[in-house]
């Protein structure tokens, strides 16, 4: 029998419409079936009725009807509950326990589906799924082609209290990065509203009513000459693409971002360097759900790795953010 299901708002999809958060999750819904479930209250934000244009929260649960996780979702979670996922996911684990699971996500890796997609992080949870705690749940996310540290939430009870952390912002998230360019000074503070154009973010017009608060710390930890730098990076706002377009913002973008900056270094070997977008979840600290503090660090991947011994940067450094 198909069952109800509640999914809770993460850090990163707060301030954006709820409708645009079931094209999000629900690609396949179309506007007219959304609408009815949303004129009926069979979807409910918060424990109230909603409309389409309802900005969403950090921390708020989505009340999801049957008829959308029924008997069809729970078939394709079946379906997906393989071995293989299990074992890809295995290899990924950098920490686990009963009510947390903390992944090295690999670049290229969407953390979840859509349109276009072969598969998932949060597909691949299924795997994980149990009759007793359900399938576990995304807590934030990073970017397809951003690699490391990814939490995630076993348990309804560790997703209410990560969740209620990174709203509060007793986190702290450390990224790694290599720039095309120096950033001058050496370290700072990025402040700059942004806002979605399309596909893309942009740094907003100070009278933009769409445009969304973002802060950035970053401190470069070497460089080479004054073509490119290894930074280190703090977000202490959650927005979509925020550390690719604060650094470019202020003209120095992340090597590799085809996006946002250069996706190479002139006057250096391309075939040295390593491939992709240079941008790194290094590590996160946050308060475990129970008790204690949960503290994890990513190594770098391999295409990241040739590019700092090219370079000769620290693969050990530590940044004071």
């Amino acid at each position: 029998m198909s069952k109800i299901q509640i999914s809770t708002v993460t850090e990163d999809e707060a301030g954006i419409r709820l409708d645009r958060w079931f094209k999000r999750h629900f690609p396949s819904l179309g506007h007219g079936p959304l609408q009815k479930l949303l004129r009926t209250g069979q979807v409910r934000v918060a424990g109230k009725r909603a409309e389409s244009s309802t900005r969403l929260e950090s921390g708020q649960e989505i009340r999801l009807p049957p008829s959308l996780m029924g008997e069809n979702a729970e078939k394709k979670l079946e379906k997906k509950q393989s071995a293989r996922d299990a074992n890809d996911l295995k290899k990924l684990v950098l920490f686990e326990d009963g009510d947390v699971l903390v992944l090295n996500k690999p670049a290229g890796l969407a953390v979840q589906g859509g349109t276009g997609l072969r598969t998932s992080v949060d597909d691949m949870l299924a795997s994980y799924a149990s009759e007793k705690q359900g399938r576990p749940k995304l807590v934030h996310r990073l970017d397809r082609d951003t690699s490391g540290v990814l939490l995630i939430a076993k348990t309804p009870f560790a997703a209410a209290r990560l969740t209620e952390a990174f709203r509060r912002k007793e986190t702290r998230k450390i990224y790694w990065a290599v720039t095309v360019g120096v950033p001058h000074p050496n370290e700072g503070r990025i402040e700059a509203s942004l806002v979605k154009r399309g596909e893309v973010m942009t740094v907003a017009a100070k009278d933009d009513e769409e445009a969304k608060s973002a802060i950035s710390l970053y401190e470069t930890l070497d460089r080479a000459k004054d073509q490119s730098a290894f930074v280190a990076l703090r977000p202490l706002t959650g927005r979509t693409h925020q550390l690719r377009v604060h650094m470019a913002h202020i003209g120095t973008p992340l090597l590799g971002d085809r996006l946002y900056g250069k996706p190479s270094l002139q006057g250096f070997p391309a075939e040295e360097l390593g491939k992709g977008l240079h941008l790194h979840a290094r590590r996160l600290i946050i308060p475990h759900p129970r008790k204690g503090v949960i503290d994890v660090t990513a190594p770098l991947p391999a295409e990241m790795k040739k590019t700092w011994k090219w370079f000769g940067f620290d693969p050990n450094a530590e940044a004071d953010l």
